[in-house]
């Protein structure tokens, strides 16, 4: 198995997945080639949490233009984490 910080990359804070947080839902984005149970454990054993569902989506990388050149945003791969209701939620802002 892969180490759990290889697989869990960055939360992915914005306005809509801060509403999700109401909702036990979370934003990750995770490594290209980790799958739904890797993902899984990944997050039960960084934040001791029970993890009741996982979906994932491969976000296609934008078109970008640099003067006349054309270039490409990376591909990455999102995964969207719904805790069990007896959970405790995350914390990710401090003081």
């Amino acid at each position: 198995m892969k180490e759990a910080r290889d697989v869990i990359l960055r939360p992915i804070i914005t306005e809509r997945t801060t509403e999700m947080m109401a909702d036990n839902k979370y934003v990750f984005e995770v490594a290209p080639k980790s799958n739904k149970t890797e993902v899984k454990q990944a997050i039960e054993s960084i934040f001791d949490v029970t993890v009741e569902s996982v979906n994932t989506i491969n976000v296609k990388g934008k078109p970008k233009r640099m003067g006349r050149y054309v270039g490409k945003r990376k591909d990455w791969k999102k995964a969207i984490i719904k805790l069990s209701a007896d959970s405790k939620p995350l914390e990710f802002f401090e003081g």
